[in-house]
């Protein structure tokens, strides 16, 4: 297959050159495009007021194109002008951080594979439950393998096959669960501190309260041991509230 590999946290992060090569080593063909820096929950943010900068990286075996813009920007722009092949297959990640939940909402990581999604490609998104770096390198060819076994054109289009490893050795990993995301949310919370020119600045921080969580989604599985497969749409319409409106409201 002729996979684009792209991710947030930018083209030097561990998780996407531990992709590129588990791809590689299976006999994929892959064109990396990614952000040049750090983009972690940009959400679906795209570049319209600024030019995108793109520049060549190759070094160590890795050959990518880094673009100076959200990973959003790098699916379109990539797959639009930058690649000198269609590709198969958008592939995302993977990503330092868990992406379950709501964190769904605010991934760059899941908005890449949510771009490409809308564009009409299969859309796969990776994500480890940790934010130091870990060897992902059997987790890497389990993606691999995972992508290789979905029958890709039995989902319907503009559909995101979300996956999220938890923080274990793969030898210890319980297995893969289909399981929905959870609908608990953020309690947040921010530090507040002073810049040494004395102007006050908050930090965020938070966590997903545990007894908000039900047994059986994404973020409950995850912790327990399981990597999790979540399917996303791209088509956000509530249709319960849909047509409950149109009763309530005479608008049809």
């Amino acid at each position: 297959m002729i996979v684009a590999l792209t991710n947030d946290d930018g083209i030097r992060a561990h998780g996407l050159r531990s992709m590129y090569k588990a791809l590689l080593d299976a006999g994929h063909t892959v064109r990396v495009v990614a952000p040049t820096s750090e983009q972690s929950a940009v959400g679906h943010a795209i570049t319209v007021r600024d030019p995108l900068r793109v520049k060549q990286c190759t070094e160590n075996g890795f050959t990518g194109i880094s673009v100076s813009g959200t990973p959003a920007d790098c699916v379109k722009l990539g797959i639009s002008a930058l690649l000198d092949e269609e590709p198969d297959i958008v592939v995302s990640g993977i990503n330092a951080g868990a992406n379950v939940g709501p964190d769904i909402m605010y991934s760059g990581t899941v908005a890449a594979a949510r771009e490409a999604a809308a564009m009409g490609y299969p859309a796969m998104a990776l994500s480890f439950d940790s934010f130091k770096e870990a060897d992902l390198t059997e987790y890497a060819r389990y993606a691999v393998s995972l992508m290789e076994k979905i029958v890709w054109h039995e989902i319907p289009e503009r559909r995101v096959v979300n996956v999220n490893f938890p923080n274990l050795p793969f030898s210890k990993a319980k297995g893969l669960k289909v399981c929905p995301q959870t609908s608990a949310v953020w309690h947040d919370w921010y530090h507040e501190y002073m810049d040494p020119r004395g102007t006050p600045c908050w930090w965020l921080d938070g966590d997903i309260p545990s007894d908000q969580v039900a047994p059986g989604t994404d973020r409950a599985l995850l912790t327990e041991g399981w990597i999790t497969l979540t399917p996303l749409r791209f088509d956000f319409t509530d249709q319960e509230t849909l047509a409950a409106l149109r009763d309530k409201l005479g608008a049809d």
